[in-house]
């Protein structure tokens, strides 16, 4: 969901809602109680500035006052804090003693003394200056090609998806009540809406699966009542199989419910039902009426003369499901639920076919029963009995084509390729833009606000919104050089051509992202891409992962796999893992300088720390609020390596008057390149090359993928490959 002001709301100082006010209300408003919803694990902000409390030190005013970094700090410490003191009794009144010490405001941390010279005290004021302030970002977020407050709620494990979105989402709805005039958080992305997609579908199935069923039901077998008696089996076992999922823990999920057939269901009923209707009618010939109970002695009776085929046919099929329960890992997790969804339907169908079936059938078909064969079992013998009599006239023929048919399926079948599961149309599509290493936060924000204007411009494009770098909590970390867009498509009843096939959206899209310079990008869709990420640690369909010691060579060898891999048909987003590239301004201490004037390297670098990265002096509250205290050289001074060389360093003297030293007298400053990323996997180096298959398979795509690489990539010594993504998946489930 996205934090957002209308255009004309306005702070309680007049003052227009800024990154700074949605981001504290996200923190302290939204998110404070949206991690009390059941299921939620967490909160995830990205986006915004965090308010903070600034101490700029001017160096400039610091030497003037003889006042040392150091003492500011310890000064800020010393002076933010609450004492709690016990209690004393006085008149039988237990009474609590407490000093506030706490600074509260501006005004409060710019008269915070540091030292006194002469009964003159030094306070904050004269040295630095103190102001509202913002975090160093490790990340941001974008909607619509604007910079945003954009907030995720996590799941906990274990917990289902559709409950818990649906209590986050109607717990926004009831927060958006809470929130100042003029605020809204808006959901941009809702799991339920593909979760409800996937439950309209198998309710589709199953319905019009059932309705068929009756249909040829009261059509072949030709008594009303029969039929019915039959397809009320149906209702009942699937009341009986819901009942067993429950105890078993199995979600009604696109792959329990809907791998069930109704036509397997009623098998062993029609075979008692018919059997019964044939018997009943042998006995009511002539002007013979049947009793309750001989018409249960003759149901009874023609039950066992078919209970054997039609137990063997339904613990046939039962059986074929068995081996699913080997299945371990990611397909054991999915394909475990069909299988016991199969099993308890068919076993409830078979209870049913042997209990209720036969004591309905002689309960409610009663008077003259009269079995005739209708119109379409009459067509449809004329049709069969010619070819079942030309069968067996020239049966070792028959056999030779059954036989020669086999083999020939046998033979596709070796040829066909292979998938791990079909891919699952999300609707909404991921974006991921990598930019060259190094990219700043800033330069990164310009870039995808332009590309979210650009995919905007696509009349199926309903909404975009975008993760940028590592957002607060860092459970996705990445760069501030790539970030996560995610497209929100239309209906297809609102598209231009509603016919018009997402690959070839998707290709439209990419000849147009190709014209914005210095980014690449991989098209994939926001579960498939953390269900790949999880399995191996990359977000493609294919990992090719070297492993090896030197960065080097690995990343020689991964820029070879990877002219072999864009070369082979279905390859699409093909790249290599951002190895190196990655710009660092490096202050190495020069030891012998450093120990000439009695320093230490922690005080230079204590120093660096604190003037470029800031250090934490304490905390400012506001009420229920927190914000941190930080003390880091003004922006104009962190941007300026020649202002920060002339940072003094009080050195340790034997008078009592302070001395000096300049920065750049005992730290040597180097702009180096220096490695992006270094992974690695089971005590080893490792480089991803990363491709999506589209178009063909993924199975013959990877064997083609192996056997390039082996006749074309000579492997150094000591350096191995292996492949990894939903082909790990494949290739352990079949």
């Amino acid at each position: 969901y996205t934090v957002s002001a209308e255009d004309d709301a306005v702070q309680p100082n007049g003052e227009p809602y800024d990154l700074f006010a949605l981001r504290e209300i996200q923190d302290w408003i939204i998110k404070r109680q949206l991690i009390l919803v059941d299921g939620v694990t967490e909160v995830n902000t990205s986006g915004g500035f965090e308010k903070q409390y600034h101490v700029t030190p001017d160096p400039t005013k610091m030497l003037r006052f003889g006042v040392t970094l150091p003492e500011l700090l310890e000064a800020l410490w010393n002076n933010n804090i609450n004492q709690g003191a016990g209690y004393i009794e006085r008149n039988g009144q237990q009474l609590m003693v407490r000093s506030p010490g706490q600074l509260k405001t501006i005004e409060d941390i710019e008269l915070v003394s540091i030292e006194s010279r002469n009964s003159i005290p030094i306070r904050v004021k004269d040295v630095a200056e103190v102001s509202i302030g913002r975090e160093l970002r490790t990340g941001a977020g974008t909607h619509a090609g604007q910079e945003a407050v954009i907030g995720t709620a996590f799941m906990l494990l274990g917990e289902n998806s559709r409950t818990v979105a649906l209590d986050v989402a109607e717990k926004l709805d009831e927060i958006n009540a809470t929130l100042p005039e003029g605020i809204v958080a808006l959901p941009l992305y809702n799991r339920t809406v593909l979760v409800e997609n996937a439950i309209a579908t198998v309710e589709e199935n199953l319905v019009v699966g059932a309705l068929l069923v009756i249909v040829v039901l009261f059509l072949l077998l030709g008594n009303i009542r029969a039929a019915l008696i039959t397809a009320t089996v149906i209702p009942i076992s699937m009341l009986a199989t819901i009942s067993g999922m429950v105890e078993a823990g199995v979600s009604a999920n696109l792959m329990s419910l809907g791998a069930l057939d109704f036509g397997l269901i009623v098998d062993g009923a029609v075979i008692i039902v018919e059997n019964s209707i044939r018997r009943l009618g042998m006995a009511t010939q002539g002007s013979t009426i049947l009793s309750l109970r001989e018409r249960l002695q003759v149901v009874f009776e023609a039950t066992n003369e078919v209970i054997r085929p039609s137990l063997f046919g339904v613990a046939i099929i039962t059986l074929v499901y068995v081996p699913i329960f080997s299945l371990t890992g990611i397909e054991g997790k999915m394909f475990h639920p069909m299988a016991i969804t199969v099993i308890i339907a068919l076993l409830s169908a078979m209870v049913l076919s042997l209990t209720f079936v036969p004591a309905a059938v002689a309960l409610f078909i009663t008077g003259k029963v009269s079995e005739k064969k209708n119109p379409i079992m009459k067509g449809a013998e004329w049709v069969y009995k010619p070819v079942l009599q030309a069968s067996l006239r020239f049966r070792w023929l028959i056999v030779v084509f059954a036989l020669s048919a086999v083999g020939a399926a046998g033979w596709l079948t070796s040829t066909m390729g292979s998938e791990f599961i079909p891919q699952l149309d999300e609707g909404d599509v991921t974006v991921q833009a990598l930019r060259p290493p190094g990219t700043s936060l800033q330069q990164s924000i310009d870039m995808q606000d332009i590309l979210e204007r650009r995919l905007l411009e696509f009349p199926e494009v309903q909404d975009v919104f975008s993760r940028i770098g590592t957002p607060e909590i860092a459970s996705d970390p990445m760069p501030p050089s790539i970030s996560d867009t995610f497209v929100i498509l239309k209906p297809r009843s609102e598209w231009p051509d509603p016919f018009l096939e997402k690959g070839e959206l998707l290709e439209e899209w990419e000849e147009t992202l190709e014209e914005l310079p210095g980014q690449i990008y991989e098209v994939t869709q926001p579960i498939q891409m953390r269900f790949n990420e999880l399995i191996s640690g990359v977000r493609s369909d294919l990992g090719i992962m070297v492993f090896g010691e030197d960065l080097d060579q690995l990343a020689s060898t991964a820029q070879e796999i990877l002219a072999v891999v864009t070369a082979i048909e279905g390859a699409a987003d093909a790249r290599v893992e951002q190895t190196d590239g990655l710009p660092m301004l490096t202050l190495t201490p020069k030891r012998e300088v450093l120990s000439r004037y009695g320093l230490s390297v922690r005080d230079a670098q204590h120093l660096i720390s604190v003037a470029v990265g800031g250090e934490d002096v304490g905390l400012i509250y506001e009420g229920d609020r927190r914000f941190p205290l930080v003390v880091r050289l003004p922006e104009e001074m962190r941007l300026d390596m020649d202002r920060i060389g002339r940072l003094p360093i009080p050195v340790p003297t034997t008078a009592n008057e302070a001395g000096y030293v300049l920065l750049s007298e005992v730290v040597e400053t180097e702009l180096v390149s220096s490695p992006n990323r270094i992974s690695r996997e089971n005590g080893q180096r490792r480089v991803v090359v990363s491709a999506n298959v589209r178009g063909r398979d993924l199975g013959s795509f990877v064997a083609e993928v192996r056997e390039a690489i082996a006749s074309e990539i000579d492997i150094p010594s000591g350096y191995f490959v292996e492949y990894g993504g939903t082909f790990e998946q494949l290739e352990s489930a079949s």
